[in-house]
């Protein structure tokens, strides 16, 4: 047990600092091998690595196809040809709700988080400017759309932290829908309320909008049609959620359409999934070491007391997976890596409790996709770093509001949807 305690300080601590976790996760688990009684290199070499490419070889595809399909909507204009719409069809007046509501639309429809941070942005621009909002409220606003409800909540979203808890439990993308349509009230509905009052309270400071150091002008870049433009977003969803196809094969197939709708540029594709490929590289490894650590962990003969003392805690078990996860997530700034470590490791025996307890699967399936949205939003968190470079603002500036809107809300949303859980209703 000190062995894992010490290894989970090693890698909170180190990622915190912003070393990668890539080679912090196997220090970390070199800790828990060697207090764990287990050979050094062995633990490395076949226990860890065999968790690492157990992940990989699982997961990989999807990786690679979400961010080339994401890479491929931004190539194209289409991801901010869907954004400029909504917010004509929203109004300028309501620039919190129009940037919001894009951020989410995009994210649900199979945009990659940090794709969606660079479409949304220019038009968050224009829309904060045209309202007078303040720029630090950008980056919570995103946050909200991209981070939150779309990634973890609503039932079908083709986001990875929805996918992951499918191996394990033997669910589908819609697992427990009444529970993921609640914690999407909780997130969207609490957080536009909250981001609508500090609106206000800053425009009674005189805190404003304000020109950015750099001029940001994408007024020259051609955006298709939005019908077309949203098509392959449709595609994704229908063929994954309807149709049940693999995600592997729905990915492909939106893909594909954004390539027929635009060979004109086909030169350009190219490029694009090349560099879609590369990026979700990293993406997999980061994820794929966390996962690592976790095979090391449940291998150690402290494991069975950890075990013990997570599913000791009172109550319904969904709350020491939604522990579990959530406390993983935060350790590693990682939603994926953090759900990764604490399935990998309790997700065989959490689906043992469900089917031995009577709680649907799916209800386990949810709460592992909601708990790993909430603290993986800690200051140290890869997507919030980007989120905070791309609009210019500091953690000082911004990261209160993020802290709120992606953090708080969604461990709320937790709590309410094992409230729900327990009185039967998924």
């Amino acid at each position: 047990m000190l062995g894992i305690i010490l290894g989970l300080i090693v890698l909170m601590a180190l990622a915190y600092i912003g070393w990668s976790i890539l080679w912090v996760a196997p220090i970390a688990a070199g800790v828990v091998a060697i207090f764990g009684g287990l050979d050094l290199l062995d633990a490395y070499k076949n226990t860890y690595m065999e968790g690492f490419v157990s992940f990989a070889k699982a997961w990989f595809p999807v990786f690679m196809l979400g961010a080339i399909f994401g890479k491929l909507m931004e190539l194209t204009g289409m991801a901010r040809s869907v954004a400029i719409a909504l917010t004509k069809i929203i109004g300028t007046k309501r620039a919190i709700l129009g940037v919001l509501v894009s951020a989410a639309v995009l994210t649900y429809g199979g945009v990659s988080l940090f794709v969606v941070v660079f479409a949304v942005y220019p038009l968050a621009l224009t829309l904060f400017k045209e309202a007078n909002i303040s720029r630090k409220l950008m980056p919570g606003t995103v946050a909200l759309g991209a981070f939150t409800f779309t990634m973890t909540a609503l039932p079908g979203t083709p986001q990875i932290q929805n996918l992951i808890p499918m191996e394990y439990f033997h669910t589908s993308t819609t697992a427990a829908p009444v529970m993921g349509i609640i914690a999407t009230i909780v997130m969207a509905g609490g957080g536009y309320l909250y981001l609508r009052w500090r609106e206000k309270v800053m425009r009674n400071q005189g805190e404003v909008y304000t020109e950015p150091e750099e001029k940001v002008d994408f007024n020259h870049i051609d955006t298709p049609h939005f019908i077309l433009s949203i098509l392959p977003l449709l595609t994704v969803l229908v063929t994954l959620n309807i149709i049940k196809w693999d995600i592997v094969v729905a990915l492909l197939s939106g893909i594909l359409l954004i390539m027929v709708l635009n060979v004109n540029i086909y030169k350009q594709f190219i490029e694009a999934i090349n560099t879609g490929a590369l990026g979700s590289v990293t993406a997999i490894i980061n994820t794929s070491a966390a996962v690592g650590f976790g095979t090391v962990v449940k291998v150690v003969p402290g494991f069975d007391r950890l075990t013990e003392l997570l599913l000791g805690i009172k109550g319904n078990p969904l709350i020491s997976e939604a522990v579990a996860v959530n406390i993983l997530a935060g350790a590693t700034g990682s939603a994926s890596g953090g759900m990764g470590i604490a399935l990998e490791a309790l997700g065989s025996k959490y689906y043992e409790i469900a089917l031995e307890s009577g709680i649907a699967p799916e209800a386990f399936h949810r709460i592992a996709s909601l708990a790993s949205g909430g603290l993986d939003t800690l200051p140290h968190n890869g997507a919030v770093l980007t989120l905070l470079t791309i609009t210019g603002m500091s953690h000082r500036d911004s990261y209160k509001d993020i802290f709120v809107v992606s953090l708080v809300l969604p461990i709320v949303s937790v709590i309410i949807a094992i409230i729900f859980a327990s009185l039967g209703i998924y």
